[in-house]
């Protein structure tokens, strides 16, 4: 043998066992996307459901493994394949476990967490409303029939969509189209969360009311590390250093032009860039790309990204404005609509010189790829429609799909888990829906009643320098405080009282939008400090409040003057004027 030869043994060697190694660690980086999964939805969602959500992104993988072992991957990567259309179970997990790590270890992980990302997609579209018994389920079919069947006929061998020549490198219709609509289907059967649409006498949705979820940070958190773990997703199956980084490229590329796209495209629509549909940009330049990571190029890459970054506003836009199917966090958007963009997009921009080499429309004019991309993702579907619609209905006649309604109101959190809340040390924010039911009486809060129901009482004032206890009440914007603060100390002032309060006067404010829909700024952050006054008069802090808030615009504050009865001071007992004055 010559040192050429030899040479060319070693080189192949250490390329086949390195690249054996990337496709474990791609595995690995897959199954850290299911973090991300969790942190967007918990982040697009209410505080009230957080312990709910982080529970179903655990429960998804972990039941999705369980079946997954016992039949999923016998039915998608069995050798004994049925007519290209499903594998015949062997079991040799069991029966044969030397020659399945030998064999098969290294496909059953990469296909195990492919899996359990399909199952998590659903998730987002129907929070906040589904039981959690019901969500295992409808989980656990699709694990267990949905993903594995039709994942064959894309990636075993046999398939017969391989066969055909159907090429979805690492997923855009097999899974993320099949999570897509799957979330369709499930958020149309379980219905809209209360209070999302108001309707009129004549049952017709008169106003779509917004529902920001509890963290923009935990959300933005999430699309981050999917990003992350994406080129794991797409990358793992490189064969050679070429295909990877043209991998790593194309699935940076999409990404970011689509994210820059709904940039501009919302803030021309709507006054202001929208931060949560940016991030769903994000996501939906990855799914678009995942179809054909390996067989576009640049060019190809900003296409799908332009267009991703304009279907995802306009599908989320649509579902809520004009359709009326409640989708908290845009899966459908996401990976119903770019999944299907993404898989069509290899039949139209395929490069023959990417490491791919397969035939697109615009590069050679052959519309052969086009139509069999087509065929494909219209049968994967065909068959997940019609599995999860019978699973959704079967569900929905047994065990029931939704919660009641004082169990949504309340939060999935107590009523499905016993968790009082998953921030135990922060007080959740007061919601002020119309949920449209009315036999439900819902509790809000322990706001104390002398906030949520004020009492304004006008004073008796009396000449300056009569020793009259008097509460001046001050509401200002937040960018005043400290030179109230200071003006106040200067005038003799000795203690005050500051809380950050939220509320609203005639003028509610300019309107706002979060993904599309208008938000009413019907309470707006401000500053509230409270100052009890005797030896100080009266006239002297307003004057000087009114001094030093005044900019001219709507909303510089309010101020209210109330009699005080007594005041004690619990250190030394005294009471009256002589316990606010500070003598020491």
């Amino acid at each position: 043998m010559g040192a050429e030869q030899i040479i060319s043994l070693v080189t192949e060697t250490v390329s086949t066992q390195v690249f054996g190694v990337w496709f474990l660690i791609g595995a690995a980086l897959v199954f850290f996307m299911q973090a991300g999964f969790a942190m967007v939805e918990t982040g697009f969602t209410r505080a009230k459901n957080a312990g709910n959500i982080i529970m179903k992104n655990l429960m998804d993988f972990c039941i999705g493994t369980v079946v997954f072992v016992l039949l999923g991957f016998s039915l998608m990567m069995a050798e004994d394949y049925v007519m290209g259309f499903i594998g015949i179970p062997n079991l040799d997990i069991f029966r044969n476990f030397p020659g399945f790590i030998e064999e098969n270890a290294s496909s059953f992980v990469f296909n195990l967490v492919f899996c359990a990302t399909a199952a998590t997609i659903v998730s987002g579209a129907m929070a906040e409303r589904t039981k959690f018994l019901s969500y295992c389920i409808y989980s656990g079919v699709i694990s267990l029939f949905v993903y594995p069947v039709e994942a064959g006929w894309v990636w075993n061998s046999q398939g017969w969509l391989v066969q055909l020549g159907f090429h979805d490198f690492a997923g855009s219709a097999a899974i993320h189209s099949v999570g897509g609509v799957t979330a369709l289907i499930g958020a149309v059967l379980v219905g809209p969360r209360l209070g999302k649409y108001m309707e009129d006498e004549e049952g017709k949705v008169k106003k779509v009311n917004a529902i920001p979820g509890h963290s923009i940070t935990l959300g933005a958190l999430g699309c981050f590390i999917l990003w992350f773990g994406w080129y794991g997703f797409n990358g793992a199956a490189a064969w050679d250093n070429t295909s990877l980084a043209s991998i790593f490229l194309t699935t940076t590329i999409a990404p970011a032009v689509a994210t820059v796209t709904t940039m501009l495209f919302t803030w021309i629509k709507n006054g202001k860039p929208d931060v949560s549909m940016c991030l769903n940009a994000s996501l939906a330049g990855l799914v678009g790309i995942t179809a054909g990571c390996d067989a576009l190029d640049a060019l190809g890459s900003v296409i799908v990204g332009i267009v991703s970054g304009i279907l995802v506003v306009a599908v989320v836009e649509i579902l809520d404005l004009k359709l009326h199917i409640d989708d908290p966090v845009g899966a459908v958007g996401v990976h119903l609509a770019n999944g299907v963009w993404g898989t069509a997009a290899v039949g139209l921009l395929a490069n023959p010189d990417a490491p791919a080499g397969l035939r697109g429309l615009f590069y050679t004019g052959d519309p052969g790829l086009l139509w069999v991309q087509l065929l494909g993702i219209l049968a994967i579907l065909a068959w997940t429609a019609a599995l999860m619609t019978v699973t959704f209905a079967i569900i929905k006649r047994t065990v029931g799909l939704r919660v009641e309604p004082e169990e949504e109101i309340k939060g999935l959190d107590s009523t499905e888990h016993g968790l009082l809340s998953a921030y135990a040390d922060f007080a959740p924010a007061v919601e002020s829906l119309d949920y449209g039911c009315g036999n439900v009486i819902a509790v809000t809060g322990d706001t104390p009643a002398a906030e949520a129901i004020p009492v304004k009482k006008e004073p008796t004032l009396v000449p300056d320098g009569v020793p009259k206890l008097t509460k001046v009440e001050i509401i200002c914007r937040e960018s005043r405080f400290e030179a109230l603060k200071s003006a106040m100390m200067a005038l003799g002032i000795t203690g005050m009282t500051v809380s950050h309060v939220l509320g609203c006067g005639v003028q509610k404010g300019k309107p706002e939008y979060y993904r599309g829909v208008q938000v009413e700024a019907s309470l707006l952050p401000k500053i509230q400090v409270d100052i009890v006054v005797s030896r100080v008069p009266v006239s002297s802090v307003v004057e000087t409040a009114k001094r030093v808030l005044y900019t001219g615009h709507i909303g510089d504050g309010k101020i209210f003057i109330y009699d005080v009865e007594d005041v004690v001071k619990v250190r030394t007992g005294e009471t009256g004027y002589d316990a606010l004055q500070d003598v020491e």
